[in-house]
């Protein structure tokens, strides 16, 4: 699997792709990510890849051609068929919002040209020209898309083979199919006892009792109930997919009856 990055500042990523469990898949090659500048391709003594907006407006605009020049040394590098050439993604406020189901495609694909904007933005004709997808983080702006790139590749270096530690360590993950979508139950370890702020605060006693199916039971309703509270809108497609069984059923309505005070 193979990133191409396009960013002004490949600096930035160096700390990145040496720390943390994840630089295992950088630095083995199961992750293969190559930095591009789009000043190197510019022309003149400045190396200049921006200009003002046509049409006036505050901030700056990366040029097309800079882009451009890039991304055909990009092709080039890769060699690639014309049909099975990788996509090139753009992080843009406008973009599909980035999801688990969406890594996991990701972290099965052969990789992709990831174009991190600057400054305003993009001149639109690279982007409607070159771009093939646009992926946000959120609704929310940020200087630019070094660090939604960073999101994608950790994300995407967590789940290959042997990355984490114990391999069934990401099927517990929030959004994960193997929970039906829901998010994680809430974890404890070492001491038993912890004397924090609101004083002495046990360990949960099913987690203590090596029962496994009791435990599992426990760490579902747990996930039921947290996935109920913050994002009930993914219990709700679990439910349309079928996905929740009688006993999910029985806690949920049992839970609601207790919580509105029946």
């Amino acid at each position: 699997m193979r990133f191409d990055v396009i960013t002004l500042f490949p600096e930035l990523f160096a700390p990145f792709f040496t720390s943390g469990i994840n630089r295992r898949a950088f630095e083995g090659g199961l992750v293969d990510v190559h930095l591009w500048n789009p000043r190197d391709f510019a022309e003149g003594n400045y190396r200049r890849v921006d200009d003002r907006p046509f049409g006036g407006g505050p901030g700056m605009v990366m040029m097309a051609e800079p882009l451009w020049q890039c991304l055909q040394a990009i092709r080039a590098a890769r060699a690639e068929p014309e049909d099975a050439r990788a996509p090139v993604v753009l992080f843009s406020p406008i973009g599909n919002v980035l999801n688990h189901a969406a890594v996991e495609r990701w972290s099965a694909s052969a990789g992709a040209v990831l174009v991190c904007g600057r400054y305003e933005g993009i001149d639109q004709r690279f982007i409607d020209t070159c771009v093939d997808r646009q992926i946000s983080l959120g609704d929310f702006v940020l200087s630019g898309g070094e660090i939604a790139a960073m999101a994608l590749l950790d994300s995407v270096a967590r789940l290959q083979p042997g990355v984490l530690g114990d391999a069934g360590s990401h099927q517990q993950d929030s959004f994960n199919p193997a929970l039906d979508g829901l998010l994680d139950s809430p974890h404890h370890t070492r001491p038993e006892v912890w004397h924090g702020p609101q004083g002495a605060m046990p360990v949960p006693e099913v987690l203590l009792g090596g029962h496994h199916e009791r435990i599992a039971r426990y760490r579902r309703e747990q996930s039921l109930s947290l996935t109920a509270q913050r994002r009930p809108e993914l219990l709700e497609q679990a439910r349309q997919e079928g996905l929740l069984t009688p006993a999910d059923e029985r806690f949920l309505s049992s839970s609601a009856a207790h919580n509105s005070g029946l």
